[in-house]
């Protein structure tokens, strides 16, 4: 093996970042809400780069900010303070290079599989002809070339999250966030989305951020996960994958594997 079974440690202060070619730099991060019983601070200053490619999971208790720092990265969300860059440019919004995908695929249960996955570039004002034929490669690229006219409730849990992954990968992001996208599925479903994830991601060179309360899912899919503190959220740590890709489901067998989902487990304080 290219790898040692024992714990793999960063060499990096918690919430360090790669500072080379970084596509995404969180700069300063922090989030607070006011509400009527006093101010809420949700998320400490968060300092990343995510280099182009790189496929990052977030992992911690409920609560701990990793939703709110993924909708700011969106551009969803004003942080308090701080700042976002996508390849240089401060974000102050939404870009159409970045792709959001959450737990509910939000389909429209009146259109069919094609026509969910064109309805961006209807509101965007493309023409319709031209974004079809990409709309059916992609779905051909998801497992989905034979149910181009199937409505969302002729479609299973795991087919439907197909379906919102052809929508973004129809509009070319460069960025795709998940928020914990197969947490509604069966294990075994979810199992079979990770690996088909990680196989689109690498095939179309994407920068993934994936939020997910599952550590053994976040070692699996990710190159480095960040382990985020209980509110106010803060990154205590940052873990370096090392398993070649691509991977199989047979990579969570090996003590490595045991190994390093243990050592994040150690990091959440055993949660």
């Amino acid at each position: 093996m290219a790898w040692a079974s024992a714990p793999v440690e960063t060499g990096r202060e918690p919430g360090a970042g790669r500072s080379h070619e970084a596509l995404i730099e969180l700069r300063g991060v922090s989030k607070t809400y006011t509400a009527a019983s006093g101010d809420v601070r949700a998320l400490e200053p968060v300092d990343l780069d995510i280099a182009a490619g790189e496929f990052i999971s977030f992992v911690g208790p409920s609560g701990c900010g990793k939703s709110t720092l993924l909708n700011i990265v969106a551009g969803l969300l004003e942080p308090s303070a701080g700042s976002v860059r996508l390849d240089g440019v401060e974000m102050s919004g939404p870009s159409r290079d970045v792709g959001f995908m959450f737990q509910s695929p939000v389909l429209l249960p009146w259109r069919t599989v094609e026509k969910n996955v064109l309805m961006p570039g209807e509101v965007m004002g493309h023409d319709v002809g031209q974004v079809r034929p990409k709309a059916r490669e992609v779905l051909e690229l998801v497992g989905l070339g034979d149910f181009l006219q199937a409505y969302p409730r002729q479609l299973s849990g795991g087919m439907q999250q197909r379906v919102s992954l052809a929508r973004l990968l129809t509009y070319e992001p460069r960025v795709l966030l998940l928020d914990e996208p197969f947490g509604a599925l069966d294990e075994f479903t979810r199992e079979s989305m990770n690996v088909e994830l990680v196989r689109i991601a690498r095939s179309a060179g994407l920068t993934v951020l994936f939020v997910t309360h599952n550590i053994a899912e976040a070692v699996f899919l990710a190159d480095r996960v960040v382990v985020m503190s209980p509110r106010p959220g803060r990154v205590s740590g940052v873990v370096e994958v090392p398993f070649p890709q691509p991977r199989t489901i047979g990579v969570m067998q090996q003590q490595a594997f045991t190994d390093l989902a243990f050592q994040v487990r150690t990091m959440l304080g055993g949660l």
